[in-house]
């Protein structure tokens, strides 16, 4: 059987984070020497540094919060496709893959640097949405930040997304990756009333890719 390849950031306290946001910091709060039994290390940071989902919640002061999302959005078949060609990804470029092999799919752009927050990102189209929602798509992953522009106020492309049924992954690393069928599991964790949530995002081939 085929191994897990990761697919997350590396949470570190040099990775890169939204300017202006929380970032990621892990410290020992407590050592072994200290407590006399074991090291106690804690964590501060905004849950949408590194890999992550949003939830609706993030975008939509009454959509569902994470600990409300269904966990099968973030386990199982998923397809990857390399969009890298491309600045401006939009229905018209999707058009060209064929997307009917899963409900996830996964976008590898080649654009990601975790010590580095770029200053732009491909542009995803908000159009997609409604395409991907007839294709069945139910959750979309990017190797970006986000699925809007680093200025945008309207998160246009998260409400389209929003309004089709299909749920967000964001920050996933596929440089990696080659474009296939995987086996895909991305659990967010339980956060009472969250926005989003930290992932350890993981893929799988499939057999089919033969």
């Amino acid at each position: 059987m085929s191994k897990w390849i990761d697919i997350s950031q590396p949470l570190t306290n040099d990775m890169a984070h939204w300017p202006g946001d929380t970032p990621f910091h892990y410290k020992l709060s407590a050592t072994k020497e200290q407590t006399g039994s074991a090291n106690i290390g804690e964590i501060t940071t905004s849950l949408h540094t590194g890999t992550h989902i949003d939830a609706p919640f993030h975008f939509d002061s009454n959509g569902k919060t994470v600990d409300q999302l269904d966990l099968d959005l973030y386990t199982g078949k998923a397809v990857v496709i390399d969009v890298s060609h491309t600045d401006k990804i939009t229905a018209a470029v999707l058009k060209n893959y064929h997307l009917d092999h899963a409900p996830r799919l996964l976008l590898r752009t080649s654009r990601n640097s975790p010590k580095r927050f770029p200053s732009k990102f491909p542009y995803l189209d908000s159009e997609i949405a409604q395409f991907l929602g007839e294709k069945g798509i139910q959750l979309l992953g990017v190797d970006i930040p986000s699925v809007d522009a680093p200025d945008s106020k309207e998160l246009n492309t998260h409400h389209a997304l929003h309004q089709h049924g299909i749920h967000i992954l964001e920050n996933i690393m596929l440089d990696h990756i080659h474009p296939g069928i995987y086996e895909l599991i991305a659990l967010p964790l339980a956060i009472h009333g969250a926005d989003g949530s930290p992932v350890r995002a993981v893929l799988r081939p499939l057999e089919e890719n033969k």
